[in-house]
């Protein structure tokens, strides 16, 4: 155990745990109201929300992850999540403010509520709210797999016996305070610790960029390490294709999967209740554009931080034990750093934890409250037990994550967020181009997310639960070439929406009554919440 970088990590842990209970008093409005508790009253201004959206975006695993793939397999597996980021934000400035527009004036805390109105179908609803969840789900857990990466690589033991039962006390002590001041503060914690992260964050992406190439001699010597790396994974008996493991340039084999796995996880983003959630959360349509705007700035940071995956094949550096790949960045980070300054480093991770994994939970929490409570359950809710359930049911989300990490292994809950990631990706028709009109019949869209969501999971098995990538065929459409599972699942799912929507409507199955009305899209009339701005917002 490295005492002094444990001092430092539990000095910051500290720090946000404070400013997380603080929250409830920040922007003060009335935590008994889910619209106050899940969105903060959407009152918040351009930078708030740049920082939210961050902090929920680009997460501790994202830190870890997408180096662990440069490292572990290469430019394919962990170089796409740049150009996906950069794809993204055009379609957020085209979708986002529409989508913010309709659910302010209508009152809408979630998708599964605008596809409500949209549609007409409480079936439809319940299946776009359903996907949400199971999909956000694994994505928590991976947060909290973010912070016992972060552990273990302190030093602190994970597990103890107590009882003859393995209990991880150092991550159930951080899922505690995380449900605490989720519970209290709501969307506001999560909010006022994005500012401490995304600076911490800053801080060591710098520090490891300026600092390690220097200590390993320039990134002439990085990149030099990779090809021989990438040369030597080529050698194969003479009767066997040559399948390299590392790849620091994409075979052209591999275009069509490069291209399919940024474009799909690029549309897949926004569909995330916790991405929409964040952006709900914001005052203005203008402030949705000003972000669509200045979050590429977290992309640039994030083809930096790719990087680092080659530094630690540079630096011949060992995973730490258990964590196979995903253990790279850690141990590079003790290989290189002073203790105290990897103490910061991993609290950092850490932190950049606790924001996604709070906005995941409530985002959940909202989905369950507005869409299976309210529409199932209790239709007479008040709005106190609607903010009062949904508290309730961000700590079993919560607590069900914990258990997701602690008790089944990493890589089951590293497949599961990849199908989430198909998953996600099926409710683009009735969310996205349902922004944009009305002609989709609701039938037509709960059989096309059905007959998706069942081939994209099989394809997902079939190729053994570790690839998102494979061959597609459709008919007489055969494409050798892999592709990335979720978009050709998107793509039956478009087939069949666009094929069936006359069918029920020649079998007398219309659409439903869309409630809302086309002005209700309209960005620029939209009324927008009042803002605090100066030393009020950040009172």
């Amino acid at each position: 155990m490295k005492w002094d970088a444990i001092a430092v990590f539990i000095f910051f842990f500290l720090l946000v745990t404070v400013l997380g209970f603080i929250a409830a008093r920040w922007r003060q409005g009335d935590l008994n109201l889910i619209n106050e508790w899940g969105l903060a009253g959407r009152r918040f201004g351009t930078l708030i929300t740049w920082f939210l959206l961050g902090g929920d975006l680009y997460t501790a695993y994202t830190f870890i992850a997408v180096p662990a793939a440069m490292y572990g397999l290469g430019a394919l597996n962990g170089f796409f999540a740049v150009p996906y980021t950069i794809l993204i934000y055009p379609l957020v400035y085209l979708l986002m403010p529409r989508f913010w527009a309709v659910c302010k004036q209508n009152n809408y805390v979630t998708a599964s509520d605008f596809v409500k109105g949209r549609f007409g179908s409480s079936g439809l609803a319940l299946a776009i709210a359903f996907t949400g969840i199971i999909a956000t789900m694994p994505y928590i857990a991976l947060q909290m797999f973010g912070i016992q990466v972060s552990l273990a690589a302190l030093g602190i033991p994970l597990t103890t016996s107590i009882f003859g039962i393995n209990v991880d006390i150092p991550l159930i002590i951080a899922f505690i305070i995380l449900a605490a001041y989720t519970y209290t503060s709501g969307l506001r914690a999560p909010a006022m610790i994005a500012l401490v992260k995304d600076v911490m964050i800053f801080i060591v992406l710098f520090a490891t960029l300026i600092y390690i190439p220097f200590r390993l001699g320039g990134f002439n010597f990085i990149f030099q390490q990779v090809h021989l790396k990438a040369v030597h994974s080529l050698v194969a008996p003479p009767t066997v294709p040559p399948t390299p493991k590392f790849f620091d340039i994409i075979h052209p084999n591999q275009y069509l999967a490069y291209t399919t796995l940024a474009l799909g996880s690029a549309l897949a983003l926004f569909l995330y209740p916790h991405s929409l959630t964040g952006v709900l959360s914001s005052n203005s349509t203008k402030v949705v554009k000003r972000n669509a705007a200045l979050l590429p700035i977290y992309s640039l940071m994030l083809g930096l931080l790719a990087l680092l995956g080659y530094m630690a094949i540079a630096a011949h550096v060992t995973p730490l034990k258990g964590f196979g790949n995903n253990g790279s960045i850690p141990a590079l980070i003790n290989a290189m750093f002073p203790s105290w300054f990897a103490g910061f480093a991993f609290a950092a991770i850490s932190i950049g934890a606790l924001v996604p994994a709070a906005v995941m939970s409530i985002a959940a929490a909202n989905l369950f409250t507005r869409n299976i409570y309210k529409e199932y359950i209790n239709r007479d809710a008040t709005d106190r037990q609607e903010s009062q359930v949904a508290k309730l049911t961000s700590l079993v989300v919560k607590f069900g994550a914990l258990l997701f990490i602690v008790y089944i292994p990493t890589q089951y809950v590293l497949n599961f967020q990849l199908l989430g990631g198909i998953w996600i990706l099926q409710t683009l028709p009735a969310v996205f181009l349902g922004l944009y009109t009305h002609w989709f019949n609701r039938w037509a869209l709960l059989v096309g997310w059905a007959v998706a969501m069942i081939s994209g999971t099989w394809m997902f098995i079939a190729t053994g639960l570790t690839a998102t990538v494979a061959p597609f065929s459709i008919g007489p459409l055969v494409l050798t070439a892999p592709m990335y599972q979720a978009v050709s699942a998107l793509v039956v799912n478009l087939v069949l929406v666009v094929i069936l929507t006359p069918v029920f409507e020649a079998i007398g199955a219309r659409r439903g009554k869309d409630i809302t009305a086309p002005t209700d899209y309209d960005e620029e009339v939209t009324v927008a919440e009042p803002v605090e701005a100066g030393k009020e917002a950040l009172g």
